[in-house]
């Protein structure tokens, strides 16, 4: 993973130490409320329903042990003994006092951590596949370009107060694992004819109030043109995006408002006045960030003898061959694996993990995957280099801190937002519906037979649980004061990227466990066999009798 140098710690220390006075005079009442709004947004902290929410950047996902016992250790110190991960890779602390903040940015800055443009209308911090360097369908890492775009992006003079939030993601593998048509910026790694690296260019995708998925840009851009191309795009946004109306003010809008045609142009136009500057990033600077991005020395593994020697202890333990199916994936080099550690236990917040099982992760990491630590956009966690000999072990150390949840991809790996416990902006509470869908799923027999299907719920129309993007999409709404759930289906990302379609009238919140319930029986009996996959399966039938058999008894 990236390595700090004495100049990203002079960056990050003097940030630190500015919002240190800044937040010294907003509490001496020298600075109010609207002028500290910006400064306290760019540095990670919102104001929630019941204490300031402080968000912390990951960038691509990847951590370090130490870096986890600090984030424990901040957990139990200043909040509440957890911390939730976002389905941006990012962590966030619910419960921080707001006198404390600028200490805790003090303790992220020793190892390396910061909060920087997590929040605000800035470049937010950059998502990658969670899997990078190590999926077995990857052309190429996409984590050295994140790096480049964070450096890049960081404090950057020009786009620090946009019309609106501007987030990009990056991908090199086959499967699209960050969903980079839902960004306002989607960089996909590909090769032109004659071989020459560079990205394929998506832009104006978005969820919240007004779901766009993006269109394409370039098909070909060479790596070298990355940052001013990316800075063509944000000029034509800084110009153009609205500012008078902050529900009109996403890049989506504005290529929609425009047309992709006359975006393009005007693109390509501020493209060729920067490339004419030579704002290029040569040779040694992308093999200076893929430099710190290098395979690690794998042992020489006899597969065979590795998989004859899985295949016996899952033979012989059930419940470890339910966790190697659902949570056990293909690594790109023979005789290791890629496991998600589930943060999805029945009862429990998805996404919130405790600081004992942070520093339980911490000394997997180090046991097991090479030091290397992964967030995912599902909200779990991910150790990326694990041998396939080490499997058993892990499962065994893992089960003492509840992390291994044999669920993942299924109905039980449910992603969710906040919601109205925790946010100023929700409608509804999410937590409660979470918990109520997952207790249908307490067989485990009857859950595998349900398949890969996504679950997302939002507390509210912004989307932050990203439900549009699941199989079966769930959104709080508002009705008169009281908490109503409007159901999506169809929703995906991966191969084939899809918004969902709303099924009907919303419902009240006694009945949108059921009515979940009855959506996953409408797939059971109308599934062609078991391996058609709900997908599959509502495409064929189209919403009709899931709509049919949810509203039987609402209408």
């Amino acid at each position: 993973m990236y390595q700090y140098d004495s100049y990203d710690r002079q960056v990050v220390g003097d940030r630190v130490k500015q919002f240190k006075g800044q937040m010294a005079r907003y509490l001496q009442n020298q600075i109010s409320e609207s002028e500290f709004l910006p400064l306290r947004l760019q540095n990670g902290l919102y104001v929630q329903k019941q204490a300031p929410m402080l968000r912390v950047a990951v960038p691509y996902g990847e951590l370090s042990p130490g870096q986890l016992r600090k984030i424990a250790e901040i957990a139990e110190r200043y909040d509440q003994g957890y911390c939730h991960v976002t389905t941006r890779q990012n962590f966030q602390f619910n419960w921080v006092e707001l006198a404390k903040v600028p200490e805790i940015l003090e303790q992220l800055l020793a190892v390396d951590m910061h909060a920087i443009q997590t929040s605000g209308n800035c470049i937010r911090n950059t998502t990658c596949d969670p899997m990078a360097g190590v999926a077995a369908d990857e052309l190429y890492d996409p984590r050295p370009y994140c790096e480049i775009i964070r450096q890049w992006s960081t404090q950057h003079p020009e786009f620090l107060f946009l019309p609106r939030k501007f987030k990009i993601a990056v991908v090199g593998a086959e499967e699209d694992r960050a969903a980079i048509r839902l960004h306002d910026v989607g960089l996909r790694l590909v090769n032109n004819d004659e071989g020459e690296v560079g990205f394929q260019i998506w832009a104006g995708g978005g969820l919240g109030r007004t779901p766009v998925m993006a269109s394409k840009l370039r098909e070909f851009l060479p790596q070298g043109q990355l940052l001013a191309y990316l800075k063509a795009i944000l000029r034509v946004y800084n110009r153009y995006g609205r500012r008078d109306n902050k529900y009109k003010a996403r890049i989506k809008i504005l290529l929609t408002a425009l047309g992709l045609e006359a975006f393009k142009n005007q693109v390509e136009e501020v493209f060729s006045q920067l490339k004419d500057e030579h704002q290029q990033l040569s040779p040694t600077e992308i093999d200076y960030a893929r430099s710190f991005f290098s395979m690690p020395v794998y042992e020489a593994i006899d597969p065979f003898e590795a998989r004859a020697v899985l295949d016996l202890q899952r033979k012989l333990q059930a419940p470890f061959d339910r966790w190697v199916k659902h949570n056990v994936h293909r690594h790109r080099v023979e005789g290791y694996a890629v496991v998600t550690l589930s943060l999805k236990s029945p009862g429990k917040a998805p996404g919130d993990i405790s600081a004992p099982q942070l520093r339980a992760v911490a000394d997997l990491a180090e046991r097991f995957s090479m030091s290397e630590v992964r967030t995912t956009q599902q909200q779990n966690m991910l150790l990326p280099q694990v041998k396939q000999s080490d499997l058993y072990d892990l499962w065994i150390q893992a089960s003492g801190q509840d992390l291994i949840t044999p669920t993942v991809a299924t109905p039980a790996d449910v992603v969710c937002c906040p919601g109205a416990d925790f946010c100023n902006l929700a409608n509804a509470r999410s937590l409660p519906v979470s918990a109520q869908i997952q207790q249908r799923f307490s067989d485990l027999d009857r859950l595998y037979r349900l398949g890969s299907i996504s679950i997302r719920i939002s507390g509210c129309i912004n989307a932050c649980a990203h439900h549009h993007i699941a199989n079966i999409g769930i959104l709080g709404v508002d009705k008169g004061g009281k908490e109503f759930y409007q159901i999506t289906l169809g929703g995906q990302t991966g191969h084939s990227t899809n918004i969902g379609k709303v099924l009907g009238p919303a419902l009240s919140a006694d009945a949108i466990a059921d009515g979940v319930h009855r959506v996953l029986e409408v797939y059971l009996q109308h599934r062609t066999d078991s391996s058609e996959s709900f997908i599959d399966t509502y495409q064929r039938l189209g919403k009709q009798p899931f709509k049919e058999q949810v509203y039987v008894n609402n209408s």
